[in-house]
């Protein structure tokens, strides 16, 4: 059980990915969260879901990330979690912009 880290970072990041795959084939805007569809009110649901999706998708390259340097280092791979996970948010927002 050296590497489980690894490999339930990996588990994680293949269930984001069907997630985000599902709703980028879908496009449905009821597959999110009752939470969040209350704060949103999108003009094209559909557009606005398939772009999240790709938000979703991009998000969960952080603890695949996290999982490849997993296998050397714990230290290196919390930290590049941490920091993935920021910049990637931060891309995702860029991604969202003018979508509403």
């Amino acid at each position: 059980m050296e590497h489980a880290y690894s490999i339930f970072m990996l588990i994680f990041t293949g269930a984001i990915l069907i997630y985000a795959g599902l709703l980028a084939l879908t496009k449905d805007y009821k597959m999110l969260p009752y939470h969040s569809r209350v704060s949103v009110k999108p003009k094209d649901p559909k557009r606005y879901t398939r772009q999240l999706a790709k938000v979703v998708a991009l998000v969960a390259l952080a603890p695949a990330l996290s999982a490849i340097v997993g296998f050397w280092s714990l230290t290196a791979a919390f930290i590049v979690l941490i920091v993935g996970a920021v910049i990637f948010m931060w891309l995702g927002t860029k991604l969202m912009k003018g979508v509403n």
